[in-house]
Parts: structure tokens; sequence; C-alpha cells
């Protein structure tokens, strides 16, 4: 999937929305950021060693920053959406060491992941401890409906994790099973940051409801980009080894919509290099060309624009405004990271 100049275009358009919605909320970013740091300090010293490789590594803020821009859209003024988002951002972090960890990847956001560096048990227990850094933090806000949210969500990622692990190498696998683990491991995350904004301005019900369900759909608008990236894009642009799914034996869309579309030799291969792990140096190159064939990454990515449309429709319960429109245009920055 090369890019033309045009689809160049729309990328720096996605990194210019992202820039954009920094601006927008960048005062409380830079607290959000400091909160970070100083919330992941510990006298025992592996602790923010560690935690502190993984938040350097470039990541974009990005679920801290829907936080922010939630909670000002509904016109909120105070301070506590800061320690929210930065409660958000722990609750991800401490997510991807336990996920590197379970997939044995090697890179994260195109450097050495921490497992690699650090080894799986340091990796695991400093996740524990941002866990547990994030639960303080929802207690110190002392808000039972966020801790309600938040805590749900938690839970709800784990489920998600598990529940792909329970269906990875298996080709039988169907459509509703793979999008209740992405709705699990990525958009429940998702949902959680964006509808605390509400909750922290004190807003009614349905604008609670409509921006977890911008923020649902984002995340699985944003994942299903992932995954046909994954067989898609440079090792550079990625930021982790092009095929990782590939080789893990994930079921992911754009391999199930190969799988039910190809005859019979295509989903015998599918069946040798997912499900028995019988890979050949040659075979991810295979991979790529069953799903070009198919149409399997593009109908993927118009899978992920059906989820932004819906995101965009519950954004327009909400008047005009600077972050109603950096919100939306999160949605193409999402998408735009296929081309």
């Amino acid at each position: 999937m090369p890019i033309a100049s045009s689809d160049k275009m729309a990328a720096a358009r996605g990194e210019d929305a992202l820039s954009a919605l920094m601006a927008l909320v960048r005062a409380d970013l830079e607290a959000c950021n400091r909160l970070i740091v100083e919330r992941m300090q510990s006298p025992v010293a592996l602790i923010p060693q560690l935690a502190a490789h993984i938040v350097a590594a470039g990541g974009k803020r990005l679920r801290p920053l829907l936080t922010l821009a939630a909670a000002r859209l509904c016109g909120y003024r105070g301070h506590r959406h800061v320690a929210l988002a930065a409660c958000v951002e722990f609750i991800h972090t401490a997510t991807l060491l336990h996920d590197d960890v379970v997939d044995e990847s090697a890179l994260r956001r195109g450097q050495a992941s921490a497992n690699a560096l650090f080894g799986n048990k340091p990796s695991v227990l400093v996740g524990d401890f941002l866990f547990a850094r994030a639960f303080q933090l929802m207690v110190e806000d002392g808000n039972l409906e966020v801790l309600a949210i938040l805590s749900a969500a938690a839970a709800t990622i784990a489920e998600g994790e598990v529940l792909q692990l329970v269906t990875q190498n298996d080709t039988a696998t169907t459509e509703a099973q793979y999008l209740q683990v992405i709705e699990g491991k990525t958009a429940a995350l998702f949902a959680a940051a964006t509808r605390i904004g509400a909750v922290v301005a004190d807003r009614p019900p349905p604008e609670a409801e409509a921006l977890d369900a911008y923020g649902r759909n984002l995340g699985i608008a944003f994942q299903l980009v992932d995954d046909a990236l994954d067989y898609a894009a440079e090792q550079e642009r990625l930021g982790k080894t092009v095929g990782d799914d590939f080789r893990e034996g994930k079921i992911t869309l754009p391999v199930l919509l190969a799988f039910a579309r190809g005859d019979e030799a295509e989903r015998g291969f599918w069946r040798r290099v997912l499900e028995e792990r019988a890979q050949a140096e040659t075979d991810l190159a295979a991979a790529q060309t069953l799903l070009e064939r198919h149409g399997a990454l593009r109908d993927t990515v118009e899978r992920a624009r059906h989820y932004g449309d819906l995101a965009l429709q519950a954004l327009s319960r909400f008047p005009d405004s600077a972050e109603r429109r950096a919100l939306a245009d999160i949605v193409a920055f999402c998408i735009d990271r296929a081309r």
C-alpha cells in the first residue's frame, strides 16, 4: 500500500488535526504531563526507569487529550480533568507493558520495547504499579461515577485481551467475536476517556452517552486501521515490526475477510500459517498478496470510516466550538494513518 502524494497530504492533515487539538488544550496537557512524571516516581529505582522508557517512546497522548478536550467541550473550567487524563494514560501505558509481554513484541513505537530491554517480569510488575497509580488518582478525585467508569474500563480491557488470546490462531473466529475483542481491548478506554469529560462538567446523561459513543466508535475505527496497517505499512511509519499480528497468529478483520472470500486452497494457507503457525519466510508476502487480491485491507479501512462517521454523528449533539471541530478532525487523523 504505497503512499501517493495525495495520501501524504491527507496524512499531513491528520497530523495537523492532532497538533491543533494539542494546541487547544496545551496548558492542560502540560499539567497532565507534569503529573504523569511526578506520579511514576518511586524509591524503587527500576520503576521510574522502566516507566520513563515507555512514556518517552513518543506516544501521542491521544487518550488523555480526548479527556481534556471532552471536558472543555462540556464547558468545564476546573482542574479535575487533568488528573483524570493522567489516570487514563497510566491505564493505557500499563496495558501496553502487559501486551508487549504477552505478544513477545520487540518494538514499541519504533524503539525497543520495555520487555526487550528490561525483561518480562519487570515489565509486568511496573505495569501493575501504573495500574495502582491510576486507581490512586481515581480515588483522589473522589467521584464514584468517575471511579465506576474507569474501573469498568480497566476490567473490560483485560477481558478483551483474554478474549483475543482465546480466539488467537482460530480461523473459525467470527466478525462479531473480533469486534468484541477490539471493543474491549481498545474502544473501552477511548469511551471512558471521553465520557468522564462530561461527568466532571456535571453535564446531563445524554451528553455523557454522546461522548461515550464518540469515544467508543473512534476507538473501534482506530483499531481497525491499526489491524490494516500491520499488513500494509512500512516499519518506520507503523512504529512496530510489520507483520506482528501475522506471526502471532492473531485473527483480525483483514484476515477474516480474505479467509471468507478465498478458495479452499487459500483457506488452507491461512489455517497453516495462523492455526498451525507453520510459517515460511515468504508467507507474510503471500498473505499480503491474498489480502490485496480480495480487497481486505481496503474494506477494513472502509469499515473504519463507517465507525468514524458514527463518532461524528455522536458529536453533533454539541454546539459548534473549537473543541468540537478539533474532536471531529481527530476522527480523520485516526483513519488517515492508513494512507
